[in-house]
């Protein structure tokens, strides 16, 4: 086993409490980085903390960190939860089958995958076959792959970054072949309201129904996020990589319950900040923080290795920043 990796699974043990999860990512790590002729990347973190807030596959990204000579302080901040009713999406699925959408729309892939487990036990075939018939737009590779899964053909897909921004100039790109006045269309929300995106689509002349399938909710365990939120007042943090917009909305309101926002924030002006895409630097820049760092393509593997890339970089970003504070 290398320094680095040895450095690293000490470092993760004294930073995060033991549990299942965190015992599976050791134990992977250790094993992966023992394999004989394994080279370690040349891009280092350098042994740096780097606080990462994804919840679904936090695991991964830890693996990835380390991989890159990090010390993940994982703390999941987001849960995502059915709504309690499901009687708006039966009657949507209703819709399709009847051929009643010029356009649905699916922003995510754990969306389309709700749904179909929401319609298929009433409606069985019937919705896939009728959504085959429908002009279909999947906003990035995660729900195309979702659809595909059931045998659904995207009519059309949206480049990355994946933005709405993106979705919407897809959609005026074909308006010569499909103009958006007078078409009723169907947005599978995600989340949270995207109330831009649908002006914009009611703004074009489109009939628009929201469909949302999913809330985003705290962690069921918080305890990991506000000893985030301690380590960060604490200095103790020195990169965060954020995946998701709703993950600085969720750290910032365990803060404020905290009665630590303002250290929070102190904390998160002395750390480099890396961001997955334009979304998440869009709320970074509302709230009043830094972009040091916004990943190339929208996918954890290019945000943590463009991260570490930079290493020299962050030694130099995190003197400036202690210079502008000690001036």
């Amino acid at each position: 086993m290398t320094d680095r990796a040895i450095q690293a699974r000490d470092r993760l043990a004294e930073t995060v409490e033991s549990n299942a999860g965190e015992d599976r990512v050791r134990a992977i790590w250790e094993e992966r980085s023992a394999r004989e002729g394994r080279v370690a990347p040349s891009a280092s973190f350098g042994g740096r903390r780097v606080l990462t807030l994804e919840s679904r596959r936090s695991p991964e990204l830890a693996l990835l960190v380390m991989n890159y000579g990090g010390v993940p302080v994982v703390a999941p901040s987001v849960r995502e939860v059915p709504l309690e009713s499901n009687d708006h999406v039966l009657a949507f699925a209703e819709d399709v089958i009847q051929q009643c959408f010029g356009i649905v729309i699916f922003m995510t892939g754990v969306g389309v995958r709700i749904m179909l487990k929401l319609v298929e036990p009433v409606h069985g075939r019937a919705f896939v076959d009728a959504l085959s018939r429908t002009r279909v737009v999947a906003r990035g590779p995660k729900p195309v792959s979702a659809l595909r899964e059931v045998g659904v053909t995207p009519w059309t897909t949206v480049p990355s970054p994946n933005t709405w921004r993106e979705l919407l100039a897809t959609l005026d790109g074909r308006s010569s072949e499909v103009p958006l006045a007078g078409l009723r269309v169907a947005v599978q929300e995600y989340g949270l309201t995207h109330e831009e995106f649908l002006r914009e689509l009611v703004a074009r002349g489109a009939d628009v129904m929201s469909v949302p399938i999913y809330r985003w909710a705290m962690p069921q365990d918080e305890a990991p996020l506000r000893r985030a939120v301690a380590a960060l007042a604490r200095n103790q943090i020195d990169v965060v990589l954020l995946t998701a917009s709703v993950q600085l909305v969720h750290l910032m309101g365990i803060a404020s319950q905290m009665n630590m926002e303002m250290e929070v924030r102190r904390g998160l002006a002395r750390t480099v900040i890396a961001s997955i895409g334009p979304m998440t630097s869009e709320e970074l820049r509302e709230q009043g923080f830094r972009v040091d760092i916004e990943a190339s393509q929208p996918k954890m593997g290019f945000l943590v290795k463009e991260a570490a890339e930079r290493g020299e970089a962050l030694g130099q970003i995190e003197q400036a920043i202690q210079s502008v504070e000690q001036g």
